[in-house]
This record gives structure tokens, C-alpha cells and sequence, in this order.
């Protein structure tokens, strides 16, 4: 009997080390943050930007009325400050506002068109005969898995060059006041 309390007790002690030490590195501070998990276990918080609406119609639709308007979510400025390869094993830590949710509802990782003054993702298009299309963002695929008390542990699994944002959803708020995107590049 006191052989198997103490084998239970060395189990349960290696158990509580091991989840001790599997987390070294700290979630984000702040609920929506997103940070890249580097190889040597360091991060680097993602720079932050506040998004823009901006619609537009097709040359069609302006001269003969038949065409398309697109509704597009814009940022200033060419690219990303966090640079990336595409030969990494790229990792995020997101933080929301608890981890009980599937972060593939809640997690948004797209792809931007990029020019020389902005970024762009298209969201929506309207044509002249009703037809909507929505959600019509260039998203990549990931694998998500919990991490700490609030956040995830994202893993992309698809990695193409170029330059892409995150965004993080509250599923407990009823009304999102803006869009705030993180944003990298894969080079």
C-alpha cells in the first residue's frame, strides 16, 4: 500500500511539473492580441491596426450601369512589420476572452492584396440583379489548441507569401465596435 501511495505521488508530482514547464511563455496581455511564437520560445506581439470600410464600383457599373460594388477592409500602409518565412513553423498565441469556443469560429487568418500605400481584403460584392456575396475573405488554414487560462495556440498549416491579418471575435458580445486586425507577412 505505501509503495503505491508513493508511486501515485511521483506521478502526480512529475504530471504537475511537466504542465508547469510546458508553458513558459505568457499569453497576451490584452483580450483580441496576438503574438507569433518565435522557435526559440521568445514572441513578438503583432502590430495592431484599426481597419477602414471602403466600397467601390466596377468601371462597368459606373458607365453603363451594369457591374459590381465591392465593400473591402483597408489599412495603411504596404506591409506587415513582422516578417515571416515561409520554411517556419508558424505559431500564434491569440488571446480571447476565455478558450472554450472553437477557434476556428472565432479565429480569422486572411490574406490582403497589397499596393504601395495600403492593404486591402475584399468582404463583400453587390451586382445589379441582388445577388450578395459575403465573407469573401481569402482565409488560410490553421489548427488550434488551448493554451493558458484564454488563449489558443494557433498553427498554420497553409503558408503562401504574402501579407495577412488576424482577427479575434468576442462570441459573447453582441455588438464588435471595430475591427482591429494583427498583421504579418510570409516571405
Amino acid at each position: 500500500m505505501k509503495k503505491l501511495l508513493n508511486v501515485a505521488v511521483t506521478a502526480m508530482t512529475l504530471l504537475w511539473s511537466a504542465n508547469t514547464f510546458a508553458q513558459t511563455v505568457q499569453e497576451p496581455e490584452f483580450i483580441g492580441e496576438c503574438m507569433v511564437l518565435k522557435s526559440d520560445n521568445t514572441t513578438q506581439l503583432l502590430q495592431k491596426h484599426t481597419t477602414q470600410m471602403r466600397s467601390a464600383m466596377n468601371a462597368g457599373m459606373v458607365l453603363v450601369g451594369i457591374g459590381s460594388v465591392k465593400s473591402k477592409l483597408q489599412i495603411d500602409g504596404c506591409c506587415s512589420a513582422t516578417k515571416l518565412k515561409v520554411s517556419d513553423n508558424i505559431q500564434f498565441i491569440v488571446r480571447s476572452v476565455d478558450n472554450n469556443t472553437d477557434p476556428m469560429a472565432i479565429v480569422k487568418i486572411f490574406r490582403f492584396d497589397s499596393s504601395k500605400k495600403y492593404r486591402r481584403a475584399e468582404v463583400s460584392s453587390e451586382n445589379n440583379w441582388g445577388t450578395v456575396k459575403t465573407n469573401k475573405l481569402q482565409y488560410l488554414n490553421f489548427s488550434g489548441k488551448k493554451y493558458g487560462n484564454n488563449s489558443y495556440l494557433i498553427t498554420l498549416k497553409d503558408r503562401v507569401p504574402g501579407e495577412y491579418g488576424i482577427t479575434i471575435t468576442n462570441p459573447n458580445a453582441l455588438d464588435e465596435k471595430s475591427t482591429i486586425v494583427s498583421t504579418f507577412s510570409i516571405q
